[in-house]
């Protein structure tokens, strides 16, 4: 779940052993709910059933979902469990009676509360057959997470992290979101450090090893620009084109990086185009 850029804290946390132990292991919940949930995208299937599948799935798993009734500054409560973000919605789209259509793309965000700790991870899906212009957007969003996650690294600077997402999408012609980054995540949701999704390498934070935060690119395929529905969550692209966004939690190790909320084998539904950029 994206944070806006007005969030403030104080400091960074280093997470402990035990405590790098427990976001192993609501990482790998989350992962596993996002991995059944996409066994379900097709045609015909509401948003809403989704969003009660993952809750179940949740509860099951002895854990919560962190999304339901959070607030957000002055925002109402968030009312579902997950957020289903379709085609020009960039993120936090409510779930509802809105019928999943062919040739739709959808992002489903999850995260789960598990013994204290927040797991949070999103993928983008295909309805049906995609369009070239779906295809090249949720691809570009999926590509730039991974280069994100490739620059983590103690030493490394959160800037590093940023360019490579922005370098990337650009050159093919597609924009980042600015008004919404990811986050240091933990026993609080949404934390320091706020991680942009573009930049300049060699500036902003350095990197240390204990530092869990997600990253979470929004890919656009015309301007950056948002704006905010009247339900206060929504945010939808600024000239109604599509939008994509891929997001895991990760820690930075002693030598790199591990992505807590890495999955047990591929995406239905979206992990189709492997050969994509060749």
């Amino acid at each position: 779940m994206a944070l806006d850029l007005h969030f403030r804290s104080s400091s960074v946390e280093i997470k402990s052993t035990r405590e790098i132990d427990a976001m192993r292991e609501v990482g790998r919940l989350a992962g596993d709910s996002l991995m059944k949930v996409a066994e379900l995208i097709r045609p015909g299937v509401t948003t809403n059933e989704l969003n009660q599948f993952v809750h179940e799935d949740t509860l099951k798993k002895g854990a919560r979902p962190a999304p339901l009734n959070y607030r957000n500054g002055d925002s109402p409560p968030f009312p579902k469990s997950i957020c289903t973000s379709l085609n020009e919605v960039v993120c936090h789209g409510i779930p509802s009676q809105r019928v999943l259509r062919e040739g739709d793309i959808v992002n489903v965000d999850i995260t789960h509360i598990y013994r204290g700790f927040h797991g949070d991870t999103s993928a983008t899906f295909y309805v049906g057959k995609p369009s070239e212009e779906a295809k090249l957007v949720t691809e570009v969003a999926r590509r730039s997470l991974e280069l994100g996650i490739a620059e983590v690294r103690p030493g490394a600077r959160l800037g590093d992290i940023g360019a490579a997402i922005q370098e990337f999408a650009e050159a093919r012609g597609c924009s980042v979101v600015e008004d919404f980054v990811g986050h240091g995540i933990g026993r609080k949701f949404h934390d320091e450090p706020k991680v942009a999704h573009y930049g300049e390498r060699g500036k902003g934070m350095r990197l240390k090893a204990g530092m869990t935060f997600t990253i979470e690119p929004m890919i656009n395929l015309g301007t950056h620009e948002v704006e905010i529905l009247d339900d206060e969550w929504t945010a939808v692209t600024a000239d109604g084109r599509l939008s994509a966004q891929f997001e895991h939690t990760v820690l930075v190790t002693a030598t790199g990086v591990e992505v807590l909320t890495a999955r047990a084998g591929r995406l239905a539904n979206s992990e189709i185009f492997p050969d994509y950029f060749g």
